[in-house]
């Protein structure tokens, strides 16, 4: 169960208000709302200088000097945001929003307020509650399971690797599978060279904690078969082509890419999506010992493409490779992988934005549109196959890295490309899974993104 859940949310049944009203206002709509207030209540937002920008928000008292009502400024094209920084800046208790108000979207703005609720407090407990907000059953069961599957995610990756190895990993994915009634499987260690999965077997040999691949089915075999790959490298050193210090300092976070999948997963089933579903998490800890994969050493993968190892530090496409190929031997109607893969996706979009790659345009165009409906936006980019010379090896059929940096998020996924069969539609949601300072409705660490974006396209692709 993730750390938080919905608490921050209450049932508000028809016709009866719970707590205090919250009203929205913008510069268009503030006059308005002046004129439903008291004269003391106009009086208090005069005196306390009060101006309808954005993230202001005033607590109005009644004639006996309790709180009696919420102005909150807002941006009307930002609904997520709208709500997300009051469940810890108001007063501990009960809310509501007012029928009258500036804003369109109630629901994006109820999940704001619940994902600004979110703290996680496996090593560090205490504080306040958050404020609860109280919204129609309806909107609560649609809620839920969404604000679940981002505490899911943010639990996975903020956990510290020496809590969340390989191992746990797979335990995490096991307790889906059992709360599910998935069946769950993995192979562990030399298992993995036995069962034709050499190079995840190669990145995670190092490690003191056995590399494994992790896979959950579940569904019908009738229904169209859906395949969900995650990278998890619990932490990545670099191996012997190590990290500075400053690199290495967060990536317990490495494994953003297999919490992703893990949620994305947990949702498909929730919502009894009809799709015969895989879920593959290769796991492993990119570490330096006398057994660490070496620069220059040749990998036949599982797909038979022999690799050339360029980096060490470009292990996660080296994990990725075997379980696509082992995906794609399924012959699923769609394959999509999450990964923390490049940080040249972040020097091209920053580090809310994730990129996304498509071997087929209009699977690329309606999880663009699906992202865009939820506010959790992605950003394509190009398959440019021209930049596939990048990686030529004069040994190998080709390496898992180049001596360029130019273009690297699109030559990492025209390595993975290499992997899927020539008509397999393909998606890869090159992620950051981070968020580096603490901003309404996003505390620092562990992020969701990408996640709401892809159960909404895939609800409108298979749900009768």
């Amino acid at each position: 169960m993730p750390e938080s859940s919905t608490s921050a949310l209450i049932e508000r049944k028809a016709g009866k208000a719970r707590g205090i009203a919250i009203e929205t206002v913008d510069s268009a709509s503030y006059k308005a709302a002046l004129r439903r207030l008291d004269a003391g209540q106009r009086r208090w937002l005069e005196q306390t200088g009060f101006e309808p920008k954005p993230a202001r928000c005033a607590l109005l008292p009644d004639g006996n000097g309790r709180l009696a009502r919420v102005l909150v400024a807002i941006d009307p094209a930002d609904p997520l945001g709208a709500l997300a920084g009051l469940p810890f800046a108001l007063p501990a208790g009960s809310y509501h929003l007012a029928e009258q108000g500036a804003l369109g979207d109630t629901f994006l703005a109820a999940l704001g307020w619940a994902l600004g609720a979110y703290r996680f407090e496996r090593y560090r407990k205490g504080g306040r509650a958050p404020a609860t907000l109280a919204v129609p059953a309806a909107d609560l069961a649609a809620l839920a399971p969404l604000v679940e599957a981002t505490a899911r995610v943010r639990d996975l990756v903020n956990t510290p690797t020496e809590d969340m190895g390989p191992e746990q990993l797979a335990d995490a994915v096991k307790e889906l599978a059992r709360a599910h009634k998935a069946r769950f499987r993995d192979w562990v260690g030399e298992e993995l060279l036995k069962a034709n999965f050499p190079t995840i077997h190669a990145v995670g040999r190092a490690s003191h904690r056995a590399p494994r691949l992790v896979e959950l089915s579940w569904g019908k075999a009738s229904d169209p078969k859906l395949v969900i790959v995650g990278k998890g490298v619990c932490f990545d050193t670099g191996g012997l082509d190590l990290k500075p210090a400053d690199g290495m300092r967060n990536m317990k976070k490495d494994m953003g890419g297999a919490a992703h999948a893990i949620a994305l997963a947990g949702l498909v089933m929730q919502a009894k999506l009809p799709v015969r579903l895989t879920l593959l998490v290769p796991a492993v800890e990119n570490a330096v010992a006398g057994n660490a994969m070496r620069p220059g050493e040749v990998i036949t993968t599982r797909a038979g493409h022999t690799v050339e190892v360029d980096n060490t530090d470009a292990e996660g496409r080296l994990i990725l490779c075997d379980a696509l190929a082992y995906g794609a031997e399924q012959q699923p109607d769609l394959m999509l992988d999450y990964a923390t893969l490049t940080g040249a996706a972040r020097v091209a979009l920053g580090p809310d934005l994730p990129v996304l790659f498509a071997n087929q345009d209009a699977d690329a165009e309606q999880l663009l549109a699906a992202g865009r409906a939820v506010a959790d936006p992605l950003w394509r980019l190009p398959l440019w196959r021209p930049y596939r010379k990048m990686l030529d090896s004069s040994v190998a059929d080709f390496a898992n890295s180049g001596p360029s940096r130019h273009a690297g998020a699109i030559t990492a996924a025209l390595y993975l490309e290499r992997f899927v069969p020539e008509g397999l539609p393909w998606m890869h949601l090159d992620t950051y899974a981070w968020n580096d300072a603490d901003r309404p409705g996003r505390p620092r660490g562990g992020e969701a993104m990408g996640l709401r974006a892809a159960f909404a396209f895939l609800q409108r692709r298979y749900a009768h």
